[in-house]
């Protein structure tokens, strides 16, 4: 494509380029400008909508069940976790901060993680996860809340562990919000503009698109699974894909909240009067870890028998709709934000928490390529 001299010098320049428009990015580019107004950043996002797993969650407003948080401690030590659940929450809090809680629609209904053996290792450890909490939230996160299993009505449940702080949002209304108040703030954003290669050079950076060459001092990487098909760097970073369906079922849902099992593999909420529902990601970890959308026959499978044996039982239902999301894991849940250059910064990595974490990563990348 042939472009002008004034399309050069006003739309393929900037002082920042942030790739990838999911909420680390767009976050990341938030900062940028609230930071120093006077740069010129701009967001490149390779699809129509952003791509990865931004807009394709459940809606989760969480930072981990006692299973979950118990892997964390094995990964990472006590001390870890405890930093990994501050980061999120503060991600949440300064999402919330940001564009508002009315905006996002976020509700804090409470989290449950539905345990299915009665005597369980992740029940007798709830209160060694609650010390370790608690200079944090000063206060106990879990506990546990059994004489809620009858009215709920889920199926092959001994135990449920509540988090009364933990909620739900729309992340469509989300991301839709903060791309405006990016907009609204002096960031440009150009979709389809699918990044092929990233150079750097001695006075900046080249940025290869199909459709056209950008230039800038700087760049952001914020592409999270995709993120090894674009710089030569050893990451310890796998795709992971994960899978949502919308469900209606025929009466009132016995529930609200936001609901896990199995370490966060599984994970269903409430949405006005519908159920979303997904998660089986890990009976198929290594067709899984793809960068290719679609939906694995095995587990949706898995998740209709769940549907119907636990959390739905005796019900009628229809599946309005299905997707997937593509999120990024390694060895922990700890997200990796770094310089690789002087010119480049990456956050990516962020372990299916993107809806948590995801506003702290683009801050924390947007301030290292601040420093001076």
């Amino acid at each position: 494509m042939e472009f002008s001299i004034w399309e050069k010098q006003s739309f393929l320049k900037a002082d920042i380029i942030v790739v990838g428009a999911g909420i680390s990015g767009l976050s990341a580019a938030a900062t940028l400008k609230e930071q120093s107004p006077h740069l010129n950043v701009v967001v490149l996002e390779r699809g129509l909508l952003p791509t990865g797993a931004s807009t394709k969650n459940a809606g989760f407003a969480c930072f981990g069940s006692v299973s979950e948080l118990l892997n964390d401690v094995n990964t990472l030590g006590p001390d870890g976790m405890v930093k990994l659940v501050e980061k999120r929450w503060d991600g949440l809090q300064k999402t919330c901060q940001r564009l508002g809680r009315s905006r996002i629609d976020i509700q804090v209904k409470s989290g449950y993680e539905l345990i299915f053996d009665e005597k369980s290792e992740v029940v007798d450890q709830m209160d060694s996860i609650n010390r370790l909490l608690s200079d944090f939230f000063q206060q106990d996160v879990f506990k546990l809340s059994n004489e809620k299993i009858p009215a709920f009505k889920f199926g092959r449940t001994y135990h449920l562990i509540e988090n009364p702080l933990e909620g739900q949002l729309d992340t469509g209304k989300l991301i839709s919000t903060l791309w405006d108040y990016c907009t609204s703030i002096g960031v440009r954003v150009h979709t389809g503009c699918e990044v092929m290669n990233i150079h750097e050079q001695v006075n900046g950076v080249t940025v290869e698109c199909k459709n056209a060459v950008f230039t800038s001092n700087k760049v952001a990487v914020c592409t999270n699974a995709f993120t090894k098909k674009l710089l030569d760097d050893p990451l310890d970073l796998t795709p992971g894909r994960g899978v949502v369906m919308s469900v209606i079922p025929k009466n009132e849902l016995s529930f609200e909240g936001t609901f896990h099992y199995e370490e966060g593999y599984y994970y269903f909420r409430d949405y006005y009067g519908k159920l979303l529902y997904g998660g089986a990601r890990n009976i198929a970890r290594e067709e899984e870890s793809t960068t290719e959308f679609g939906i694995n026959e095995n587990i949706r499978e898995k998740l209709m028998h769940d549907l119907e044996t636990i959390i739905l039982p005796d019900q009628d239902y229809r599946v309005e709709m299905e997707w997937s999301g593509i999120m990024a894991f390694g060895e922990n849940k700890e997200p990796i934000v770094k310089k690789i250059s002087d010119r480049i910064a990456i956050g990516v990595r962020l372990g299916g928490m993107g809806v948590a974490i995801g506003s702290l990563v683009g801050e924390e990348v947007a301030e290292l390529l601040l420093e001076v």
